[in-house]
């Protein structure tokens, strides 16, 4: 499933580009978007949704109007991204697993095969330090995969305390906060995911021939973001075209710098 509001879904803005690397990725990855939800933060969104897409959730909420771009960490930014994660912890509450993506993740491959089976949660990283089981490295909750279990429905009931614990934090910083103490309380396995497939812009995949998500993360403001992804699909776009020789040689690179990719 993704997240989106009214700003996001405009002809030509995120949502199209998102679509649009499924449609240019390797694999048969197009397929997984017959089982995407886009959950919608508003009714103008909700019907952007439906004209292009059949599975949309209308996400009632009170109190904030999320029709137009949220700037990273003001006050409504944050009740958005805390509602994200408390929606997310329903579904693990009525049982589901899910893999939850930002609509800024552009999807090359299909990426499940790089997900532990023996994780119950799998974290995509800013800073992916090498071992995907270590505590150091630095979590990004744009790309996530969890397992509805005991131990994750309880860690996602400490992550929704620690919004008050850590009063004023973005979700993500309260992961990398309450990590620590809840893995050790639970026992659960929580996989950090190598940067090299699961990539973004703060740890950038050279590598083309391996990478399956990009995500413009450490980039804000929904300008740039378009600017920078609409390059990487462009070269994405000329590196499948290639032959396969010129593929495997490693010819093809990101257009560096972009505003805020490097």
């Amino acid at each position: 499933m993704t997240q989106i509001n009214a700003a996001w879904t405009k002809p030509g803005s995120l949502l199209d580009l998102f679509f649009e690397s499924f449609r240019m990725g390797e694999g048969g990855v197009a397929r997984l978007l017959e089982h995407l939800v886009i959950v919608t933060m508003d009714p103008a969104a909700y019907e952007g949704c439906q004209a292009v897409h059949r599975h949309c959730y209308f996400l009632r909420t009170t109190g904030v109007d999320y029709r137009s771009e949220k700037m990273f960490m003001s006050k409504d930014y944050l009740e958005m991204m805390w509602g994200r994660n408390r929606f997310q912890q329903t579904i693990l509450e009525l049982g589901y697993n899910f893999l939850f993506t930002d609509v800024d993740v552009m999807w090359f491959r299909d990426p499940f095969r790089h997900i532990s089976m023996g994780a119950d949660i799998a974290i995509s990283s800013d800073v992916f330090i090498g071992d995907p089981y270590s505590l150091s490295n630095f979590p990004n909750g744009g790309f996530l995969f969890v397992r509805s279990n005991s131990k994750t429905v309880e860690f996602y009931r400490s992550w929704q305390q620690g919004r008050w614990r850590f009063f004023g934090k973005h979700e993500q910083d309260v992961f990398n906060l309450i990590k620590h103490e809840q893995q050790a309380r639970l026992g659960m396995a929580i996989q950090f995911l190598d940067t090299t497939y699961i990539s973004g812009f703060c740890q950038l995949s050279k590598d083309l021939n391996k990478i399956c998500t990009l995500h413009a993360n450490c980039c804000v403001g929904l300008a740039a973001k378009m600017h920078d992804l609409r390059g990487v699909l462009d070269v994405w776009r000329n590196y499948t075209a290639a032959p396969p020789d010129d593929r495997r040689a490693g010819k093809f690179h990101w257009n560096l710098p972009g505003i805020c990719i490097h």
